[in-house]
């Protein structure tokens, strides 16, 4: 199997244009091929199987040449999609090790009972099949039942809620996309295309890094442009992450790093406010770096690795924001000087969900008392002294801060210099407690009259 599917990525692909349908003002987002790094052992392919009307590709796959350590966060949605319980149960079953992830846009396959769950777990059987035998004839034995460890495969899905998955098509589709897999940078980009709905462009990073005196690359895909407020947890449109690297990590470890990377990223995003049945982000890590291996929390390169992602999962969920629906600001809400993170963080997320904040930055009005009100309402884990509080836009030009508030007391500012700032593409605001030494950034967008035509015509 190995020297098939290394077979495949040599196949001649047909002609790509990485910047098609991409609007002028979002091709800066997509990835340069010159700085791409995938990581080692990993293959990927995006294909159209027919769920979508339009031609557009609507079904993904990423497979790892060895078995990989997974680890997952899921929606905590009491609604969750049937993709959603299957990837669960295979982590389970697996014991964190898998080999694959097959993924569809266009239908969700979530709140459609037995039959979804039905549909979910044939997608990951026919995977596996694929990767046991070289094809999906039900002849072969099951492989639900016949699975070896290691060889599980997790499923994404989005799109509209409700709506059945055509399974004819998504099975022609996974035999498609084995036979086009490649590591090649148009069919990572293609895999990418592949989670889209409403989103503008593929959002595709890498990352390469030093680890151990090895390395070690990261490749991130995720999609979502509308119904974004994430919140995950570990185990135990929408938005949709997968991120590959060829660390050598355990498991345990992996979702240890995962879930702090999440907090700070995938879970400190809002479009819209709206907590989605599908939010998963996946992570595998197949060890062909060759990097001293990470076996725990306690591990000397444990650290470095959990930061490292961090950051890349940061820059990864921005993209989410920045491809907003109707969206034309990415707006960064810093609150500093807090006793603790997770009240930080309730207190950025409080401001970033704010529609009247959000109208304001639209319109690029200075309209700094909705956050104070956002602040006052945001019920953290401790006091706020209004007397200790300030807040300030930061400019991106490096110049001094436009202070609004400073500890309590309104600050005389320069009214067509904070509207000029608020003109701009991207803002900054900071809140300042004055009660400890803990930080939180969430990051968020404005609301604009796009995003209302947008949403009363999604399914038409």
């Amino acid at each position: 199997m190995k020297r098939r599917l290394a077979r495949v990525g040599w196949q001649q692909r047909r002609s790509f244009t990485p910047t098609t349908s991409v609007p002028p003002n979002k091709q800066k987002f997509l990835l340069d091929p010159a700085e791409a790094t995938f990581p080692r052992g990993f293959l990927a392919s995006g294909v159209h199987c027919g769920i979508k009307k339009s031609s557009a590709l609507d079904l993904s796959l990423i497979v790892s040449s060895t078995p990989a350590s997974a680890a997952a966060c899921f929606t905590r949605n009491f609604f969750q999609a049937a993709p959603v319980q299957i990837s669960r149960e295979v982590l389970r079953s697996q014991a964190g090790i898998a080999r694959a992830l097959v993924v569809n846009s266009g239908c969700a396959n979530a709140v459609t009972g037995q039959q979804g769950l039905k549909d979910a777990r044939a997608m990951s059987d026919r995977v596996n099949r694929w990767l046991q035998t070289g094809t999906h004839d039900r002849s072969k034995p099951d492989a639900s039942q016949t699975t070896p460890e290691g060889t599980g495969t997790l499923v994404m899905s989005t799109g509209v809620i409700g709506q059945t998955l055509p399974m004819s098509r998504i099975s022609a589709g996974i035999e498609s996309a084995f036979r086009t897999m490649s590591s090649s940078y148009e069919a990572w980009t293609e895999a990418a295309r592949g989670f889209m709905t409403t989103d503008t462009f593929p959002k595709l990073k890498t990352r390469a890094f030093q680890l151990g005196g090895k390395e070690v690359r990261l490749v991130g895909i995720d999609k979502g442009a509308g119904m974004i407020h994430p919140n995950m947890g570990p185990p135990k449109a929408t938005m949709l992450g997968m991120i590959a690297t060829d660390a050598a990590i355990a498991p345990s470890a992996l979702q240890d790093a995962l879930t702090h990377a999440i907090d700070r990223s995938f879970n400190s995003i809002s479009v819209d406010g709206d907590l989605s049945t599908n939010d998963t982000v996946i992570a595998l890590a197949n060890g062909q770096a060759q990097s001293a291996p990470i076996d725990s929390t306690s591990s000397s390169d444990y650290e470095l690795f959990r930061d490292e992602l961090t950051q890349f999962s940061i820059d990864l969920a921005s993209l989410v924001v920045r491809d907003g629906e109707g969206a034309t600001k990415f707006v960064k809400v810093s609150v500093e000087e807090a006793p603790t993170y997770a009240g930080a963080h309730t207190i950025a997320a409080t401001i970033s969900r704010s529609s009247l904040i959000k109208c304001a930055l639209h319109g690029a009005d200075a309209n700094w008392g909705r956050i104070l009100c956002a602040v006052g309402y945001s019920s953290p884990d401790f006091e706020i002294d209004p007397m200790k509080v300030s807040l300030s836009f930061i400019p991106h030009d490096g110049t001094e801060p436009l202070r609004l508030l400073v500890k309590g007391e309104p600050a005389h500012f320069d009214e067509d210099r904070a509207h000029k700032m608020l003109l701009e593409d991207e803002i900054e605001i900071r809140v300042q407690l004055g009660l400890g030494d803990q930080s939180a950034a969430y990051y968020t967008c404005d609301l604009s009259k796009e995003y209302i035509s947008i949403n009363a015509d999604y399914r038409s």
